[in-house]
């Protein structure tokens, strides 16, 4: 069993980090001293579950753990600072802070760093997350000590829900369209003007035609779908906003 370090300080090292292409060294004071930080440690950057899953989730949440009072939603793995860099930037995850623990230092303090040889990876970080607090941990979801790569309690929405239960996540909104379409852009100020952040899929660059039949049973754009429900066209989507305004 890996040890729970509820109620220690984090370990003191330096990140050796770049920024603009320079080396930046960042203390363990700098990241958590007179700060509230949410941390999620994994086991390599551009692995399946990491990119999938464990980063963008964090990404999303990020305005939602902002309001409860998180400082800063930090991602620590063993690698250098280039390949987190790259990752990051891979990941469009501008809300998260990418920590390069290199020589394996943090992960080493932290009790979590386990040998992958077997992957040819070496020495990497275990998965977890926790919650410090002035450089104190409060909080740690450690995954379960078990063969492969666990991911079920180390994720953000467990962390989010430990913070605040009731807090409001943010809706999974995506949207179909097509170049040059005046209704597409219509539904788009109105997700824009109620603070809804989206995805957009584009005709025949992300999606063809027989897609769009296939997922929302109709051939015209906008398709608007919230939460896994199909709200339809631009007019559905006004009289969506007026009910919810309305609720």
């Amino acid at each position: 069993m890996f040890e729970n370090r509820q109620g220690n300080n984090v370990p003191q090292v330096t990140f050796r980090t770049r920024r603009n292409h320079e080396w930046v060294d960042v203390t363990s004071d700098e990241l958590f001293k007179g700060r509230t930080v949410v941390v999620f440690s994994l086991p390599g950057a551009f692995t399946p579950t990491c990119s999938s899953t464990h980063v963008p989730r964090y990404n999303q949440l990020a305005p939602a753990f902002k309001a409860q009072g998180v400082d800063e939603i930090i991602c620590v793995s063993v690698n250098d600072a280039f390949v987190m860099n790259e990752w990051k930037a891979e990941q469009h995850a501008d809300n998260i802070t990418f920590i390069p623990d290199g020589n394996g230092h943090f992960s080493e303090g932290m009790g979590m760093l386990v040998d992958k040889e077997e992957l040819g990876f070496g020495k990497r970080s275990w998965r977890y997350s926790m919650l410090v607090k002035d450089g104190v941990v409060e909080k740690m979801f450690i995954e379960p000590n078990k063969p492969g790569d666990p991911f079920e309690v180390s994720d953000a929405d467990t962390m989010l829900d430990y913070i605040a239960p009731n807090a409001e996540k943010p809706k999974d909104v995506t949207i179909f369209t097509r170049p040059g379409c005046e209704f597409c852009v219509r539904a788009k100020g109105m997700l824009h003007d109620a603070g809804l952040s989206f995805e957009e899929l584009v005709l025949n660059r992300d999606y063809t035609e027989a897609t769009l039949r296939a997922v929302a049973g109709q051939s015209t754009v906008p398709q608007v779908f919230i939460n896994g429900e199909h709200i339809g066209g631009s007019e559905a989507l006004e009289a969506y906003m007026a009910q919810a305004k309305a609720a």
